[in-house]
């Protein structure tokens, strides 16, 4: 009975103990694109980014966070809406990407 009870503290001791690294490969999959912010605009709930990717221009809209213009996303696909007018730009966008978020990367 006490060999039980030590075997199943030690399993319930070990399986707490396991951290699994997040591979690079599976945070890539998660932000699949990436590209260089060239404007920057607040609005509502919304956080309007021009970014410049190898595939050319795109505009993004991610939940407010604080992206300095310049810095280096990382973005995962999204719905793209056309036409999309913005009441709190007071602006229509030809094409734009909405996600959850954006992940700035590290220089």
């Amino acid at each position: 009975m006490k060999t039980i009870f030590t075997l199943l503290a030690m399993l319930a001791f070990t399986s707490a103990a396991v951290v699994v690294p997040q591979s690079s490969a599976i945070a890539a999959s998660q932000y699949p694109n990436k590209g260089k912010v060239l404007e920057v605009m607040d609005a509502s709930i919304y956080t309007y980014m021009q970014v410049a990717t190898d595939k050319g221009n795109v505009w993004i809209a991610a939940s407010k966070t604080s992206v300095p213009k310049g810095a280096t996303i990382s973005y995962p696909d999204g719905a793209v809406m056309t036409n999309f007018y913005s009441k709190g730009l007071n602006r229509t966008f030809d094409s734009i990407i909405f996600l959850d978020k954006v992940k700035v990367e590290k220089k």
